[in-house]
C-alpha cells in the first residue's frame, strides 16, 4: 500500500520553487516516490495554521519506510537547505 503525505507551502518564488522541484525529482525518483495532485491556493477558507498557504500537495511512496529514508537521505537534505535556506521557503504543515 502506498504511503501518501499531504503538504502546504507558502512559494513565494515560483522559478525557485521549480529549480528545487528539479533538483530533488531525481531523488525522489529513486526512493520510488512521486508527487500525486498539485495545487496553487487563491484562498484558504479554513486552517489550523496563520501562516500563509499558497500550494497545497500529495508526495506518495511505497512505505513509509521509503519517505523516511528519503526525507533523511543526505542528498536530498543537501538540496532542500540550499533552496529552503537561501529562498527562505518553509514547509507550513504536513499530514500523513
Amino acid at each position: 500500500m502506498a504511503y501518501e503525505r499531504v503538504m502546504g507551502l507558502d512559494v513565494i518564488d515560483d522559478q525557485v520553487y521549480q529549480q528545487y522541484r528539479d533538483a530533488m525529482a531525481p531523488i525522489l525518483k529513486s526512493f520510488g516516490g512521486s508527487f500525486g495532485f498539485d495545487f496553487r491556493v487563491s484562498e484558504v477558507l479554513l486552517s489550523k495554521t496563520e501562516a500563509h498557504i499558497n500550494r497545497l500537495f500529495t508526495i506518495s511512496f511505497p512505505s513509509q519506510t521509503h519517505m523516511e529514508e528519503f526525507f533523511s537521505n543526505a542528498d536530498y537534505v543537501t538540496v532542500k537547505e540550499k533552496y529552503f535556506d537561501q529562498y527562505n521557503l518553509e514547509l507550513l504543515f504536513d499530514h500523513f
